[in-house]
Order: structure tokens, then C-alpha cells, then sequence
């Protein structure tokens, strides 16, 4: 079947959403090598720096930050694809190879739209946003690449550019990026639906994209596949970006939990039972939606088994000297499980302190789930191979991801300070609503917000606030209601 697909890309790929009068392509580098530096000089490829992954950035330089979590999405989704390319028969030949640079660029920018404090910051803004279109981490990143970043705009019939506070705002064209590497950014094919005013269900953000993006996403789809394509549509570099990113999070924040003393290995078998419960729940969704294919349901004790296969090397495996100090001893039971007990405990002491036994210990994790990674075929369209974990892989990444999650970031230590973002991230966006708010807004903010239409408001005072870094956040809300030193002096 491979050899009969179509070319894995057309013409369509790289056209540009900005349009034909941009500057042409160089000969020396590809249209998403383009891609790529333009990102990487972005302002908000810049800022993930100050956003929170799993520990806030004032805590400890050791730490992961959003920007050094898609620095490492970025080279495991490149692996992936590379090692893909040289093993899979699907992309053996050179016209079905995937381009390892879109790969790289969709984690790049996968978490360009995370506002500030994490998933707590995006609840409080799609919270505010819940009667004009909602707010969600995916949808901002593809509308900050498409709209926000002042790159790019279409060239008016005069040869005029119109700037960025026309009342025609949608000539924006954020980075001017081609149509591929913007759909390498579409996780879920979807409107984000109106919900109006109901709160029954605060901090259910819906997964999608915004309403006013429609018509990109239809431009998008034309340009990939074609205009009759009605489908479900997912390109094989996002689900490559989207397997990365789930593989970065399962071990990389456990390390960095690992380094601050709040898990330790055998501390992962000890946890409230409840917590193995809402992880088996968990993959029980995922597995639902993503293995239809596959009779398997996951229960809180194979939590605990899936956790024991990824801990025996380095936990329970009987070392040759404790093996030859039990052999030389006559001990009865209760005694060797003693032995072997501290040995244990010893194991997983020096697996969290140690920065080697670390280290070695996530190479190890993500090299295996680097091998399993296989291909879905879409027997219609090359772009649209889904790329998934084989069943065993996916337990163990999602078993460490949730534990991770339930354990450590739904703790009390985690919850007081994300509490305190999403106060933060809300007063902020009270004051901005509020009569002549937007004064307090830089210019360009501010004359946006000066349109018709309470929507382009509200989503103008949304994207200023989603801009924001941790600490600037704070900062801002600082100036406005604490008791800090007031200044005329720092800028917006």
C-alpha cells in the first residue's frame, strides 16, 4: 500500500498563509527550516521561559520551565521521526519521508498559548472568556502564530501593509507561517462550542479552536488534503508532537519531583489508594478514545504492576553482593525480606538523590519509548498517518505522566500557589473589564480593544493576560492592587 500513496507533500504545504507577495522561499533553506526561525525569534517563543512547567521558576534554577519542556518535546518528536524514516516501511521511500524540521517545529511551539501558572491560569481565563468563545492552551498557540506575533501581514492592492491596530485587524498574519507547519499545531479538530454564562462545570476547559479561526482551519485543511475532505484531521507531524510531548512530561517531571524530594521511587507504591484509582480512570478515557481497536481496560493494581516493570532494574533486582551476603548467612525468611527490604530503600534513596542514577534512569525510559512508536496508515492520505504508542508503551508513559499528576501537582503544596495564580490571573482580567480597564493596556492592546464588538474586547484583554510570564503577572497585579513602590518608569 505505501508505494501507492501520493507524495507526503504538495505545493499546498508550503504556501504561505500571508500570501502570495511575501518574500520567496530561499534556495538554501526549505520552507519549515523558514518556519523554524521565525519561531525561535518570536517574543512568545521567548517568554515560555517565565511560564511554569511543574515547579514555579523562583524555586530552583534546576527546574524545568515551559521553554526547556518544548526544547526537549522538540528533539524527542525529531528522534521519533527520524528513527520513523529509517525503520518504518511506510516512509521508506524518499517522496513519503516525514520532514523532521515541521516535527521539531510543532514542539517547539506546541505550548506557545499556556498562559501564566499553568492549567490553573487557563481555567481562570477560559472561565472569564466563557460567554465570547472560551480560552485553551491549544487554540491560543495556533492564534498566536497565525494573528498575534507581528511578523507578517497581507499586502493591501496599494502595496500598503496595514498595521496592527486597523479596525481590519484579521490581515494579521502572526508569523506568516506555511499552511503544514500551522496544521502541526491542530491537536483537536474542533470549534471550542458556545457555552454562554453556565459555570456548572468551572474548569472544564473544551479542547479545540476558537470559532473566529474557522475559517483558517478550513484554509488549512484545502491547502494539506483538499476542499472535500470532511473527515477527522490530525497531520502525522502533530501526532508525533503530541506523543513527544506526553513521553517529556512522563519522565522529565518526574526527575525534576525526584530532585525536590517530593517522590521517591518506592514513594510511588506507597500513595493513597485513591490516587491509583483516578490514574486507572484516566487511562481508562484515553484508551477509549485512542485504542478502539485494543480489548483493554487498566485497574489500580496493574497501575501498580506497570510501575513495578519500570522499577525493577533499579529497585528490586537482587544485586550480586546482597545475593552472596544472603547465601553466606543461614537467615530465615523474615530475615532476608529484611535484607532485601533495605537494600530496596537504600535503591531508591540514591535513585532520587543521585544526579547520575537520575539521569540514567530517564535515558533509559524515554530510548524505550522512542521504540514504541508505531504508524497507523490512512489509506487515503499520507498526511494523515497516525502515529501512536503500541499498548504496552502507552501504559507505562501514561502510568508515570498521571501518577506524576495526581500525586505531585494535585497536591496541597502545588494547589496553594496555582490557587493563588488563578486569583491572580482573574483580578487582573476584572480590572481590564472594567470601565475605561483598558487604559491600563499598551498601545496596540489598546487600540484593538477601541473596535466594535464586546468579543474583540474581551479576546483582546484575554490575549494580553495569556502573554503573560509568571512573574510578570504578578508583578502587574502587584502594581494594581498591592502595596509595592509605585512606578511611572517600567513599561507595559
Amino acid at each position: 500500500m505505501g508505494n501507492n500513496l501520493p507524495d507526503l507533500y504538495g505545493a499546498g504545504d508550503s504556501a504561505r498563509v500571508a500570501g502570495p507577495n511575501v518574500k520567496t522561499e530561499e534556495s538554501y533553506r526549505t520552507a519549515w527550516r523558514r518556519d523554524f526561525a521565525r519561531l525561535i525569534h518570536c517574543p512568545s517563543f521567548r517568554r515560555l521561559q517565565g511560564k511554569t512547567q511543574v515547579f514555579p521558576g523562583n524555586e530552583s534554577d534546576f527546574y524545568r520551565n515551559r521553554l526547556t519542556h518544548s526544547l526537549e518535546v522538540a528533539q524527542i518528536a525529531k528522534s521519533i521521526a527520524i528513527r520513523l524514516n529509517a525503520t518504518n516501511p511506510l516512509f521508506k521511500l524518499k517522496r513519503h519521508k516525514i520532514e523532521p524540521d515541521i516535527v521539531e517545529f510543532a514542539g517547539l511551539a506546541h505550548d506557545l498559548g499556556h498562559p501564566p501558572f499553568g492549567h490553573n491560569g487557563e481555567e481562570a481565563l477560559d472561565e472569564c472568556m466563557r460567554e465570547y468563545g472560551g480560552f485553551e492552551g491549544n487554540a491560543q498557540t495556533l492564534r498566536i502564530v497565525s494573528r498575534l506575533e507581528k511578523k507578517a501581514v497581507r499586502e493591501l492592492i496599494d502595496g500598503k501593509y496595514e498595521p496592527f491596530d486597523s479596525a481590519k485587524n484579521d490581515l494579521r498574519c502572526g508569523l506568516g507561517l506555511t499552511y503544514r507547519s500551522l496544521a502541526s499545531l491542530l491537536k483537536y479538530d474542533a470549534v471550542i462550542p458556545e457555552r454562554g454564562s453556565d459555570r456548572s462545570k468551572p474548569g472544564s476547559v473544551m479542547k479545540g479552536y476558537y470559532a473566529e479561526d474557522a475559517e483558517l482551519v478550513r484554509k488549512i485543511k484545502d491547502n494539506v488534503i483538499n476542499p472535500e475532505y470532511d473527515a477527522e484531521f490530525k497531520t502525522i507531524e502533530c501526532s508525533i508532537m503530541d506523543i513527544a510531548d506526553d513521553i517529556a512530561y512522563s519522565t522529565y517531571d518526574l526527575e525534576d519531583n525526584l530532585k525536590a524530594g517530593f517522590l521517591t521511587p518506592l514513594g510511588l507504591f506507597c500513595l493513597d489508594e485513591d490516587i491509583y484509582s483516578f490514574v486507572s480512570e484516566t487511562i481508562n478515557g484515553r484508551l477509549a478514545k485512542q485504542y478502539t481497536d485494543v480489548d483493554y481496560k487498566m485497574t489500580p493494581e496493574a497501575v501498580k504492576e506497570v510501575l513495578f516493570k519500570i522499577f525493577y532494574e533499579n529497585l528490586f533486582e537482587i544485586t550480586d553482593d546482597a545475593k552472596k551476603f544472603l547465601a553466606s548467612k543461614d537467615l530465615d525468611r523474615s530475615e532476608k525480606l529484611a535484607v532485601v527490604a533495605a537494600q530496596t530503600q537504600r535503591s531508591s534513596r540514591t535513585l532520587a538523590s543521585d544526579g547520575y542514577e537520575r539521569s540514567q534512569l530517564t535515558s533509559r525510559l524515554v530510548q524505550n519509548f522512542l521504540h514504541g512508536v508505531e504508524v497507523q496508515p490512512h489509506r487515503a492520505y499520507p498526511q494523515l498517518h497516525r502515529a501512536r504508542l503500541t499498548l504496552p508503551t502507552f501504559l507505562e508513559v501514561e502510568v508515570l505522566k498521571n501518577i506524576t499528576y495526581h500525586a505531585i501537582i494535585r497536591s496541597p503544596w502545588l494547589q496553594v500557589v496555582e490557587f493563588r495564580g488563578k486569583d491572580i490571573v482573574k483580578d487582573i482580567f476584572k480590572a481590564l473589564n472594567s470601565e475605561d480597564g483598558t487604559r491600563l493596556l499598551p498601545e496596540d492592546f489598546k487600540a484593538l480593544c477601541r473596535l466594535s464588538g464586546s468579543v474583540t474586547r474581551m479576546r483582546t484583554i484575554c490575549d494580553f493576560i495569556a502573554g503573560m510570564t509568571d512573574r510578570y503577572a504578578i508583578e502587574f497585579y502587584s502594581r494594581l492592587y498591592g502595596a509595592n513602590h509605585l512606578t511611572i518608569h517600567k513599561p507595559m
